[in-house]
C-alpha cells in the first residue's frame, strides 16, 4: 500500500510536517483509493462500486457498448471482446500465504 501512496502526485516529497497532516492526508487518500481509484484487480471498477453491487450494472453497461460497436462494424473485430466478468475474490498478493508463520522456514 505505501507503494500506491508514495506514487500518488500529491504525496509530500519531503515527508509531512506533523502527524495530524499525515492522518489527514491519508484520509483523503483512503478516500479516493475506494471510492475514485478504479483497480485493474477488480476489472477497473472501483471498491466502493463492487461493494455496493455497482459493478454489475458497470460491467453490463460496458459489454453493451462493446457489442453495439461490434455490430456497427464487425470488420474491426478479429477476435472476442474483453472479458467484462467480475473476479470472484481479490488479494493485494496473489501467490502469498495470508499466515506470516506459513512462510517462516
Amino acid at each position: 500500500m505505501f507503494r500506491t501512496c508514495k506514487y500518488r502526485p500529491e504525496y509530500p516529497s519531503e515527508g509531512f510536517a506533523t502527524l495530524d497532516k499525515a492522518r489527514a492526508w491519508m484520509l483523503r487518500f483512503e478516500a479516493w483509493y475506494n471510492t475514485g481509484h478504479r483497480h485493474s484487480g477488480l476489472n477497473f471498477v472501483t471498491p466502493e462500486q463492487r461493494h455496493t453491487a455497482q459493478a454489475e450494472e458497470i460491467m453490463k453497461q460496458r459489454m453493451d457498448v462493446y457489442e453495439t460497436a461490434r455490430a456497427r462494424n464487425p470488420r474491426r473485430w478479429s477476435g472476442d471482446s474483453r472479458n467484462w466478468s467480475l473476479p470472484q475474490s481479490v488479494c493485494l498478493n496473489p501467490g502469498k500465504s495470508a499466515d506470516p508463520q506459513a512462510q517462516a522456514p
